[in-house]
């Protein structure tokens, strides 16, 4: 049995499909902040755990060939402002997940020039724009919301794209070193290659109680993300890296993957 802690958005259930129900498989859906602390408490063997947290534990193995990643709008990671970016200096901070946080302090300080105060906050967009001039959302709360006029959605992976020409992985399959065996490995990627080929019947799925959001959903799933883990996601991942250590945000360290005969599949 693997206990694994899964991401409770949609950007994740490509990398899930059909391993609910398994009986080697006990999976679980929280926000990514909270795979990242089960992980830490040892209540699950891996975790889809936001990439930041990663350098909180770097004895930790990252599962080869699969993550949650963007090359350019990512639509589910974005900055709501009702001011113009140069002259924002109040963010309220979704508190769902470290790494968009760091991401936003980044662009903040590389792209828009600015310093302003963050204030964490729940994913309430409205209550979060009325306590600050801009609110980052992240996953399913950005992805569906409709900014009323007034709002502006700023679409961070296109800023990370344009920044540094370079993919951004999001978040990974991570955990103990002895936490994912050769067998594990193989289901989660071939559980991945699975839902890369029914994107279309996930999003439908997943959407079902909302059917007005089935072709944002699915446009979501083919058009914004890339599960495959592959060079220049690595060389995404360890610029941000190397950004979140220059503003003191981590510390510095480079990603380790599980030993399955090659770095990435």
């Amino acid at each position: 049995m693997v206990r694994l802690g899964a991401v409770n958005y949609l950007n994740v259930r490509p990398l899930v499909h059909g391993l609910a129900g398994r009986p080697d498989v006990e999976l679980r859906f929280d926000v990514p902040s909270e795979c990242a602390r089960l992980l830490a408490a040892n209540a699950s063997d891996l975790g889809m755990v936001p990439s930041i947290t990663y350098l909180d534990r770097p004895s930790d193995r990252i599962v080869p060939g699969i993550c949650i990643g963007s090359d350019g709008p990512v639509a589910s990671v974005a900055l709501f402002t009702r001011t113009p970016v140069r002259e924002i200096s109040r963010i309220a901070i979704d508190t769902s997940s470290r790494t968009s946080a760091a991401l936003v302090r980044i662009v903040c300080r590389r792209v828009f020039d600015v310093d302003p105060v963050f204030v964490p906050h729940g994913p309430d967009i409205r209550a979060m724009l009325a306590v600050a001039d801009a609110a980052l959302l992240i996953g399913d709360p950005a992805l569906f919301f409709d900014p009323p006029p007034g709002v502006t959605k700023i679409d961070l992976g296109s800023v990370w794209a344009d920044m540094t020409g370079l993919p951004f992985v999001w978040a990974f399959w991570a955990g103990r070193p002895d936490a994912a065996s050769p067998a594990t490995v193989r289901l989660l990627q071939s559980a991945a290659m699975e839902g890369a080929a029914n994107l279309d019947v996930i999003a439908a799925t997943y959407t079902e109680a909302n059917p007005d959001r089935v072709a944002l959903a699915t446009r979501y799933l083919h058009e914004n993300l890339i599960f495959t883990f592959g060079p220049r996601m690595l060389e995404g991942l360890t610029t941000y890296y190397r950004e979140a250590a220059l503003l003191g945000l981590a510390p510095t360290a480079a990603p380790a993957f599980v030993a399955t005969g090659s770095t990435l599949e």
